[in-house]
């Protein structure tokens, strides 16, 4: 059983981490557009957030909570399965957690506004889910390297 939530673990974290990358590189490649243009890359970037950011993180973090229940079951003491296992379960579920409660309810509600006549309200959400997502980026990273140095 152990083996098939690693495996689920590793695939949410793959839709999550590769879905947010991609969206990351779909903002940049998007400052040359116009404000039209802004709107359709913002509903596509929506689209990517629902359909694998989400899931992926969803999946990640159930996952990992029953591989962390496993673990304590396995070792006892969560102390004693070393300090980077702490790292990537506190920084995962961070991460997880604003993804799921911020970024992916942001960019939905983003992706409803029109970039032209709600500019300034379109502009501060857009503000918010970049520097959120940067935020959980950032985490996420931190999990994958304390898990690869566990």
């Amino acid at each position: 059983m152990v083996r098939l939530w690693l495996f689920l673990h590793l695939l949410g974290f793959t839709m999550w981490l590769g879905g947010s990358i991609g969206a990351m590189f779909a903002a940049i490649a998007a400052k040359v557009e116009t404000r039209q243009g802004l709107g359709a890359v913002v509903r596509a970037q929506a689209s990517v957030q629902r359909l694998i950011i989400g899931p992926g993180a969803l999946i990640t973090v159930l996952s990992g909570l029953m591989l962390t229940l496993n673990v304590n079951s396995r070792f006892g003491e969560p102390e004693t399965a070393g300090p980077w296992l702490m790292v990537m379960q506190v920084t995962g579920l961070i991460a997880g957690l604003l993804t799921l409660f911020v970024i992916v309810p942001t960019g939905a509600r983003l992706a409803r506004m029109d970039p032209e006549t709600h500019a300034a309200a379109f502009d501060r959400l857009r503000k918010r889910v970049r520097v959120v997502a940067m935020a959980s980026g950032t985490l996420g990273l931190i999990a994958l390297l304390a898990g690869a140095l566990l």
